[in-house]
């Protein structure tokens, strides 16, 4: 079954391999805490194992895109994403509904006219518990799956 996941870059730039800055790049990261929602095809995956060192991920479900959406989304010329302007130009009434069929995989990002598919995160309250060491050994970096949940309500 497919899934939406959310990849968060936790480090910089500074001293980053070539290859992993041109992955990070494609995957649309370009800076610290900025976060990008992508599905679980196997590129993506491979992308992901490519980058783990600098990233974490986990799946998300329709709440959480709501969330990011209402407090984090940015739409071109520098607006924010409001019920109003999901119903003027999308086919959806509100943010909510969008988001439900987003993660069912009834939408995609690309049909909300003028949303930017990068999303600023605030840095997380209380900091990271440790940005050199995966998440499954008390650090920030990697896979956490549904756990993803805490990250995105620390950096909403």
């Amino acid at each position: 079954m497919a899934e939406r996941l959310i990849v968060i870059r936790i480090r910089g730039s500074v001293n980053v391999n070539r290859h992993i800055a041109a992955t990070l790049d494609m995957l649309g990261l370009r800076r610290v805490n900025h976060a990008v929602i992508i599905d679980d095809r196997a590129s993506y995956l491979g992308m992901l194992q490519k980058v783990k060192d600098y990233v974490t991920w986990g799946t998300v479900d329709a709440s959480d895109v709501s969330l990011i959406l209402k407090n984090r989304g940015e739409v071109v010329g520098g607006g924010k994403v409001t019920d109003e302007y999901v119903k003027s130009n999308s086919a959806f009434k509100s943010i909510d509904d969008f988001a439900a069929a987003f993660s069912d995989f009834k939408a995609e990002l690309s049909d909300l006219t003028g949303l930017k598919t990068l999303f600023r995160l605030h840095p997380p309250r209380k900091g990271h518990s440790g940005i050199k060491r995966a998440y499954t050994v008390g650090g920030a970096l990697g896979n956490r799956g549904a756990k993803i949940k805490s990250l995105i309500h620390k950096m909403r």
